[in-house]
């Protein structure tokens, strides 16, 4: 199977696995790149049996209207029961790193008004330790090198995403060769630097479940130890 086919897979199973609770009040959250576009792609065919989604960026609601789903604004749609999307890096305790796609802010901010977190991913994403994918952190342009410089007090060594502008209007820095042992502490640090907006580091709310594909079929796993 290539990626491609992994990817529509886990969609067709996080399909399955919402199907069931959908009804004419649900608005989901939905998140964005391409695995989450192959998730929009097919949640087109339930269009009428639920009221809306909120979408991560720009670039999903747009897709989410080509297909004739309402988008609504988080402000209106308060909790949500779901939230899809994929991820770049995840462990097996369900924790992640995402924001390749530099929508990792309005990600963050949708999955914790989710009740419910379903990552899509296939296999290549699955890791022991998190931090060979270069974790995004998003910044005020004006404190992007005083973030970058604390950064290396982290042990990062950190390269700005030059010629990217993120929805919310800001930069986005990538830390490289970053051993992330604590992804929870690690998380809140990062974000205590002044001029950080947040960091691709999804640990504190990580998913609930984990819809990851494999030659052998998609695996539905949930965090070790929960």
């Amino acid at each position: 199977m290539t990626q491609d086919d992994l990817k529509d897979a886990v969609a067709a199973a996080a399909i399955t696995e919402i199907a069931p609770h959908l009804d004419r009040h649900t608005i989901l959250g939905i998140g964005t790149g391409s695995t989450a576009n192959c998730f929009i792609d097919r949640l087109a065919q339930l269009r009428h049996d639920f009221k809306g989604a909120v979408a991560s960026s720009e670039a999903s609601a747009a897709r989410l209207r080509s297909h004739g789903i309402e988008v609504f604004e988080l402000n209106y749609a308060g909790t949500l029961p779901f939230y899809i999307d994929g991820a770049d890096e995840v462990n097996a305790h369900l924790q992640m790193i995402k924001g390749g796609g530099a929508a990792l802010t309005r990600e963050k901010i949708v999955a914790a008004c989710a009740e419910r977190f379903i990552c899509i991913a296939d296999s290549s994403k699955r890791v022991e330790r998190l931090g060979t994918f270069p974790l995004p952190v998003e910044v005020i342009p004006m404190a992007r090198s005083y973030v970058a410089r604390e950064l290396v007090k982290l042990g990062a060594d950190p390269v700005y995403r030059e010629g990217v502008v993120t929805d919310n209007g800001n930069q986005i820095i990538d830390c490289y060769d970053f051993n992330i042992a604590d992804p929870v502490a690690m998380e809140a640090r990062i974000n205590a630097i002044v001029g950080t907006v947040t960091n691709g580091l999804f640990a504190a709310r990580g998913a609930d479940l984990l819809l990851l594909g494999g030659e052998q079929g998609v695996e539905r796993l949930t965090p070790v130890g929960s």
